[in-house]
């Protein structure tokens, strides 16, 4: 694993596409990854000059290496279809679609990004945000088209009529695990959702560090402020570096001299210990080519 190959959406910021300031102080905020949002943020009488507005944003070139998606509206609302055939041509990496209930659904997002001309590497965000989206979400993480999930749980507190004020988020564990370990077994990332109270910075680097611990890739964000921390908790210490280099060098050691058995600080290493070590460092050179 190298640098090259890792993908890190530590930070993912929702910016409202029909805010023309938002969409131009998003150019130099340091998220991983941008979502122009035309669903929850846009009020209905601006969702056409949104669409426009995010089209021309992801397609701008001014977001340097940001990665730009685009959440449109679900496909059963006046504006879903006009969303996705526009995100198709827009340049954005990826649409992220809101409310995915089943692997059917995403076959008719995928067919209509393909009538629209998008691009074979656009791929699905899918939100996993339901009951239904919970009970089906390996089959969900398993489309063809399907890179990232990202979970609603705003959404998912009122449809599973839980309390929203719980410690420790509580009533959303089960489900947020069952999605990540959905999420590893189809080998694509998930993204954590969102904390709601921007005036309690200390709430949200709780539930970003559990976040990070359950063993999400990274968070949705509706706030600059809470990307530095978020990238922060998200990128390996220079302790972490150093135990990651010391784990390959003892194992690659061990290698040359024939022995089966490798030690750091009194442990011994494995094949896993390695592939994790180098999975910190790419991580670490990731994140350091994109500072």
């Amino acid at each position: 694993m190298s640098a090259a190959t890792v993908k890190v959406r530590r930070s993912v910021l929702y910016m409202p596409a029909a805010n023309e300031r938002a969409l131009e102080k998003a150019k130099s905020i340091p998220a991983d990854a941008i979502i122009f949002d035309l669903e929850d943020a846009v009020a209905p009488d601006a969702k056409e000059l949104a669409r426009g507005q995010a089209v021309a944003a992801a397609s701008s070139g001014e977001y340097g290496n940001r990665e730009l998606t685009i959440r449109c509206n679900g496909l059963d609302t006046p504006w879903g279809a006009d969303d996705v055939a526009a995100a198709a041509a827009s340049g954005a990496a990826a649409v992220v679609i809101p409310k995915v209930d089943s692997a059917a659904y995403l076959d008719q997002i995928s067919a209509a990004l393909d009538s629209a001309g998008a691009p074979a590497e656009m791929s699905i965000w899918a939100m996993v945000e339901t009951p239904t989206a919970i009970l089906d979400v390996r089959q969900i993480a398993a489309h063809r088209r399907v890179s990232v999930l990202v979970m609603g749980t705003n959404d998912m507190y009122r449809e599973l009529q839980a309390s929203m004020g719980a410690a420790g988020r509580h009533p959303l564990l089960p489900h947020l695990a069952t999605s990540v370990a959905a999420a590893r077994e189809a080998d694509v990332m998930i993204l954590d959702g969102v904390y709601n109270d921007v005036r309690d910075p200390d709430g949200f680097l709780i539930e970003a560090t559990q976040g990070f611990e359950m063993g999400f890739d990274g968070k949705t964000l509706i706030h600059p402020s809470q990307v530095e921390p978020t990238n922060e908790i998200w990128a390996p210490d220079a302790a972490e570096v150093q135990h990651a280099q010391a784990v390959i060098d003892a194992f690659n050691e061990a290698q040359a001299d024939g022995r089966g058995v490798a030690t750091v600080d009194g442990r011994m290493i494995e094949n896993l210990h390695v592939a994790m070590a180098e999975r910190t460092l790419a991580i670490n050179a990731a994140v350091s080519t994109d500072a």
